[in-house]
């Protein structure tokens, strides 16, 4: 009895060892097949070196060091606001930001700030440009020339071209406590 279940089990080994295996997860690979590259996702996340541009930017406006804040901008930039106010051009937009930080705003100041940089590949509308977005959410605090001050969150949205050069900027703020604060 022991030499016939001795036998046996040899016998299981020997054909279990002999077995092709059947679970082996490895595909089989053609060397004449060509893999195409993956087509790229309509939304990727983007370089922090813009979020970078982007945090370097507000500290220079809090600075008040407009010109290095526009060392960032392309000539042909175009600065809007939600309201529907907009300037167009670099030139324009340092302008107003000169006068602006100079002569308006005593203090200004960005704080638990976000950012996030995206690559759009597939713009979800014709109207929109593909490229580089930088989102910016940032609590600004700013103190007036009248003594009145102001505080609020502000998202603002900003594209840059083939140079990394921001060439477009989209701002979400409230005016009214900014019009309250500027009053004499």
């Amino acid at each position: 009895m022991k030499k016939t279940i001795a036998m046996a089990f040899a016998i299981f080994m020997f054909i279990a060892c002999s077995s092709p295996k059947t679970d082996d997860k490895t595909p089989a690979t053609n060397d004449s097949a060509v893999v195409a590259p993956a087509k790229p996702l309509p939304t990727e996340i983007a370089d922090q070196k813009y979020v970078d541009i982007g945090k370097s930017g507000n500290a220079s406006l809090s600075s008040g060091n407009i010109d290095a804040w526009m060392s960032s901008f392309a000539d042909n930039a175009v600065y809007i606001w939600n309201n529907g106010d907009s300037l167009a051009g670099k030139a324009k937009i340092t302008d107003y930001w000169k006068q602006r930080r100079g002569n308006v705003i005593d203090s200004i100041s960005f704080s638990m700030d976000i950012w996030l940089a995206v690559k759009v590949n597939e713009p979800q509308n014709a109207a929109h440009l593909p490229g580089i977005w930088l989102l910016g959410w940032y609590l600004t605090k700013a103190k007036y020339k009248t003594g009145k001050s102001m505080t609020q969150w502000i998202h603002t949205v900003m594209h840059f071209d083939a140079n990394d050069k921001i060439d477009r900027v989209v701002q979400f703020l409230d005016r009214a406590p900014i019009n309250a604060a500027t009053k004499k």
